[in-house]
């Protein structure tokens, strides 16, 4: 791995830029298990509120099945360099109970509103409770940005 000229960010920075990156980016890898079917790991949009992560899939998906019975969840950033990494709990929310705010915001950014769809579809909330964002071997000393739901400063 190359890690000439990385300037080690402090916490700070990192969590400035993680933040940057949940807002703008639209892509985040969900990684799920399940207790008899094992892990399960699918890219899928993503919208961040702020203080949490929204998804949305099929109702019958291997995803939304897996939350349903085991809420813990990983999600990551698809940037093997800039690594952005967060484990938190999972809620599903029917597509006609999702709360009206992240619907809408959901379809302002992608242009795609579900609720419109024929199928059904479920959003998940995810909640993070631990963050840790990198950027090359220099800064994985010190990478927790955010622990047991709370953002270090």
């Amino acid at each position: 791995m190359e890690t000439t000229g990385i300037v080690r960010r402090r916490t700070a920075e990192r969590l400035r830029d993680a933040l940057e990156r949940l807002a703008t980016e639209r892509d985040v890898w969900v990684s799920t298990a399940h207790p008899d079917h094992g892990p399960h790991q699918v890219p899928l949009w993503f919208l961040w509120d702020g203080s949490a992560a929204w998804l949305c899939t099929g109702a019958a998906s291997a995803t939304a099945r897996n939350v349903r019975e085991e809420p813990r969840v990983h999600l990551s950033l698809p940037d093997t360099f800039d690594v952005l990494l967060l484990q938190g709990e999972a809620e599903c929310f029917p597509d006609q109970e999702v709360p009206e705010g992240a619907a809408a915001a959901f379809a302002e950014k992608f242009g795609w509103d579900p609720r419109s769809e024929d199928g059904s579809f479920v959003y998940v909330r995810v909640i993070p409770r631990t963050v840790r964002a990198w950027r090359g071997e220099p800064e994985l000393r010190g990478r927790v940005i955010m622990r047991d739901g709370i953002w270090l400063e």
